[in-house]
């Protein structure tokens, strides 16, 4: 299953962005989505999560207040709206799709897009 990612691009601290990921309409409706992003030089880390009904979200505490997760089902998108950007939000920011219930474990998820590069500058 290929998840398609976009929205990336450069900002000013204090700016915003809004992910999109695209994910096949066969798959999506019974999909937990989460985002996941890899700021340079580290590890993949959690950012954000919703589960497959949209009733349920969770938040990496970095990002909390600032970014909110949300799903379309009729357009197959999950969305992934950043606000109040900072220069360490900088990363290749991934999304991921599952069955079931959510999670904030890179590894529990069976789907990746190819990533979409996130720069904020101070």
């Amino acid at each position: 299953v290929q998840l398609q990612a976009s929205g990336g691009g450069s900002v000013e601290a204090g700016g915003s962005l809004r992910l999109s990921c695209k994910a096949p309409a066969r798959t999506f409706a019974r999909t937990s989505m989460g985002w996941f992003r890899q700021p340079p030089g580290k590890e993949r880390e959690f950012v954000a999560t919703i589960s497959w009904a949209g009733e349920t979200s969770r938040y990496a505490d970095s990002v909390k207040g600032r970014f909110t997760i949300s799903r379309d089902d009729p357009k197959h998108t999950v969305y992934l709206q950043m606000n109040s950007l900072r220069p360490e939000d900088t990363a290749v920011y991934y999304c991921a799709g599952k069955g079931g219930s959510y999670s904030s474990r890179a590894n529990d998820y069976d789907y990746w897009g190819q990533g979409t590069l996130v720069t904020v500058s101070s």
